[in-house]
């Protein structure tokens, strides 16, 4: 058996008894690598006679073709054989039942903006809205809030330069939708507002809806009636509803709205502090100062506005004490929800 053949019987039964991808690759090393046994003959062919060279050449090249051969239908082998097993361990029974994700719940004050919306837009009002970063012009000037009031003061408001705050209320969208639209106007704008307080009926940000309606003939009793049912249709028919007189700066009469308290029925407790009421929105005829503000004939017309905070309506329907789990991302208390 000359030397090509003796070579040619060890890598065949070594690239034939090779069982992995790995295996296969040291063996082509070993033969044709930089000192790879193939490699070291073709080195050699110097030290052969000029006219046995090119014969000796021919057979080094059968013998590294034969073994690029074999390599190359093992190597298929074992890579079909290695996906074969990725995938029989990796199959999936689609007829099993699916993993169920936790999954969290839509946040109550949320809930209850969907719920607003729905019981005021049955009214007849749209949903207006209005940029969180807003002039101080329409923040407070529009509004009957000359530099001197005290709602103005640093320690209420934050202020991104000396003319622009983050809005305190979302009125100033009633300021830009009557500027814009002219009567009849029959708005709510909910949204983010924003004040310098934190405690555990305070946030920093928070939400609020204000409700604007401007028309001819429009009066406090229209405006009793509107919050009244507004109240009933959110924390039920038998629930009383009560005006106190009151002082805003953007509406002349004014008047505090409040509400029997769900949890006592009237009774008086903590919640209430006793009194059997809870205050639940503020509101009044829209001053004549407003309307002529945003250009509105204050001899033609009228109108009421109104406010309330959306935490605050959450926190009573739900019995929720503390504003801060709102914000928290708790899913052991979102999912109450």
């Amino acid at each position: 058996m000359s030397l090509h053949d003796s070579m040619v019987a060890d890598f065949t039964a070594e690239i034939n008894n090779t069982d992995s991808i790995q295996g296969l690759y040291n063996v082509k090393v070993r033969y044709l690598g930089k000192k790879g046994l193939i490699s070291e003959l073709n080195k050699r062919l110097g030290e052969i006679s000029p006219e046995k060279r090119p014969e000796a050449g021919a057979e080094i090249q059968k013998v590294r073709l034969l073994f690029e051969e074999l390599y190359g239908r093992k190597e298929a082998e074992l890579k079909t054989a290695e996906r074969n097993t990725t995938l029989f361990s990796e199959k999936l029974d689609i007829t099993m039942p699916g993993v169920s994700a936790p999954s969290g719940s839509l946040n109550p004050v949320y809930k209850i903006y969907d719920e607003i919306i729905s019981i005021f837009g049955a009214m007849g009002y749209d949903v207006a809205t209005g940029p969180e970063a807003e002039l101080e012009y329409y923040n407070f000037e529009a509004l009957n809030m000359p530099k001197w009031h005290p709602a103005r003061d640093m320690q209420d408001t934050f202020y991104l330069s000396e003319n622009v705050v983050m809005r305190t209320h979302t009125s100033p969208v009633q300021i830009r939708t009557m500027l814009k639209q002219k009567p009849p106007v029959r708005i709510i704008a909910p949204g983010k507002v924003y004040r310098s307080d934190y405690d555990m009926t305070h946030s920093p940000m928070f939400h609020q809806v204000e409700g604007l309606l401007v028309d001819k003939n429009v009066s406090m009793a229209d405006l009793k009636g509107t919050l009244a049912h507004f109240v009933r249709q959110m924390f039920g028919s038998d629930i009383p509803v009560r005006f106190r007189a009151s002082y805003f700066p953007f509406t002349e009469p004014s008047m505090e709205v409040d509400m029997g308290c769900v949890m006592c029925g009237g009774g008086g407790c903590r919640v209430c502090k006793g009194a059997g009421w809870l205050e639940i929105a503020g509101s009044g005829m829209v001053a004549p100062e407003v309307l002529k503000a945003v250009h509105v004939n204050v001899h033609k017309y009228s109108g009421f506005a109104f406010g309330m905070g959306i935490e605050r309506i959450a926190m009573i329907k739900y019995g929720i004490d503390d504003l801060r789990l709102f914000f928290e991302n708790n899913l052991k208390f979102i999912c109450q929800f």
